[in-house]
């Protein structure tokens, strides 16, 4: 750590919650605009935030494409309860960008503030990029989770982390991909998904071209402007007794559907499970602020997640 490197994390100010409060409920009626402004914003307040936990291995080729690369978060900080020298957890992390953009450093905050402080916590962090729908359809970006799941597994040792303790967390697209390849027995290896857990945050885990949907066009570069096969590749779709433990969470103030969509999967599990999964309201946040959020002073949903890994059987 350096002297100029800060140890206290920031609060998000009055000014910050105004704002949230004021768009928070005409949120859908520019999500674009919406989703910058609030990128802006955490990307100012996190520039306070505390770095020192991670030595940040970054730009890691795991493709061709420009945009197959990874950052990777080694903690120098204990996990809870682990003795010195045993393999750690990990958490890779897919962003979301409306399937066209995007990208796994949206800022020079956003996204890494995630890995950040999971950092703190002593979890190694992976940041994945994927290729964007532009010039890559579905299912390529979760067939490009599924690779990073399987280049974690292959370097374990290398990165001292636990193979039955890999978790999987994606943001709107983002938890679109992560949903499919962690529910969708088509998109992963015959030996299963390879994961202790999936972390689905304000995901788009139904497709959809609805009229109230602002992103619906974007939907279809992704997934085609067949809306009858939309059933078949939404995560929620593959959802069964079986699917790995999942946490899910979602923001008060939503890109629209969102919130329906994630509400649907939480329904499926429990109804598939017999027991309802993990579900987190995040109050007063937007479709963007809860993920801007982590890293900074408020950490209800950061702690909440933490206990979720400690220990997923219990979803």
């Amino acid at each position: 750590m350096t002297q100029a490197e800060p140890t206290s994390l920031p609060v998000i100010p009055d000014e910050l919650w105004n704002l949230m409060a004021e768009i928070g409920p005409r949120w859908g009626a520019d999500t674009g605009g919406n989703v910058r402004r609030m990128i802006e914003e955490f990307s100012k307040l996190l520039a306070a935030a505390p770095k020192h936990a991670a030595r940040v291995e970054a730009d890691i080729a795991y493709g061709p494409h420009p945009r197959q690369r990874f950052d990777v978060f080694h903690p120098l900080m204990p996990y809870a309860g682990l003795p010195e020298g045993k393999p750690r957890p990990a958490l890779l992390f897919v962003h979301g960008g409306a399937f066209v953009e995007g990208h796994r450093n949206r800022s020079s905050e956003i996204y890494a503030n995630v890995l950040h402080f999971f950092a703190r916590h002593g979890v190694l962090g992976i940041n994945i990029g994927y290729r964007l729908a532009d010039d890559s359809a579905y299912p390529e970006a979760s067939r490009d989770v599924a690779s990073m799941v399987a280049w974690t597994h292959d370097n374990a040792e290398t990165l001292g982390i636990d193979r039955e303790r890999i978790f999987l967390m994606g943001h709107s697209a983002g938890g679109a991909h992560v949903g499919s390849y962690a529910y969708d027995k088509r998109l992963q290896p015959a030996s299963g998904p390879g994961l202790a857990g999936l972390i689905m945050i304000s995901g788009r885990v139904r497709a959809d071209n609805l009229p109230e949907n602002p992103n619906a066009r974007r939907v279809e570069t992704y997934y085609g402007a067949d809306a009858s096969r939309y059933d078949d590749v939404s995560p929620v779709t593959h959802v069964g007794p079986n699917s790995i433990p999942t946490f899910v969470g979602f923001a008060e103030f939503e890109n629209p559907l969102i919130d329906l969509y994630c509400l649907e999967l939480a329904h499926r599990l429990a109804l598939a499970k017999r027991k309802a999964p993990p579900v987190m309201r995040l109050k007063r946040h937007n479709h963007t602020s809860i993920i801007g959020h982590f890293n900074t002073a408020e950490s209800a949903l950061g702690d909440a997640i933490l206990d979720f890994m400690r220990d997923p059987l219990r979803a």
